[in-house]
């Protein structure tokens, strides 16, 4: 995991400041994973690790919530040669005016694809419309585990949540490298002792 880690941080998916994250929470690292779709070498670096934490899972198809995990589901669908279904943040008021999108049937198992769960709000969406739409989802894959309840929440709703990655490993290899700014290297030590 260490060479994905460090591509992480060198092409700027991982940050250090003050940033305010989707759940409402302040932060001082932000994991901007949608800098991977540049980065082919990564993005298939990161559906390889995510691929390794659910390949022994048994499930009919996968399913990004969007839209970051998108391009990773679709990596992971090419890579591994596994369906894939999309959901769409809005139902079209055209056409199918469908919410899931792909070829499924009822009761097929579907593994739900994300980059990062902090609160696991954005997969309970996503597990929400897939399971309205006659599917069954019992797991969930991320790269990154920020380990601040997001796991708690989905096992209420009986999902099982894979990381490659967490947080704290993140922080941990970083403060180990010769990559970090002296900024950073007091931000990630900072860091760290909150986790502790």
């Amino acid at each position: 995991m260490q060479p994905l880690i460090q591509a992480l941080y060198q092409i700027g998916s991982v940050k250090f400041g003050e940033f305010v994250l989707k759940s409402g929470k302040t932060s001082k690292i932000y994991l901007d994973l949608r800098q991977i779709v540049s980065h082919p070498k990564v993005l298939s670096m990161v559906s390889e690790a995510i691929w390794n934490k659910v390949s022994s899972l048994s499930f009919d198809m996968i399913c990004g919530v969007p839209y970051t995990a998108l391009p990773i589901a679709t990596c992971i669908s090419l890579q591994q040669n596994i369906p894939m279904i999309m959901r769409r943040k809005e139902k079209k008021d055209y056409g199918t005016k469908q919410l899931i999108e792909g070829a499924y049937k009822p009761d097929q198992t579907c593994l739900i694809v994300e980059d990062v769960i902090t609160s696991g709000m954005s997969i309970l969406e996503t597990v929400n419309d897939v399971r309205e739409n006659s599917l069954q989802v019992k797991d969930a894959v991320v790269l990154i585990n920020r380990e601040q309840g997001g796991q708690a929440n989905l096992e209420k709703q009986n999902i099982h949540l894979h990381a490659a990655l967490t947080l704290k490993q993140i922080l941990e290899h970083l403060s180990q490298s010769d990559l970090l700014t002296e900024r950073e290297v007091i931000i990630v030590k900072s860091l760290l002792e909150e986790t502790v």
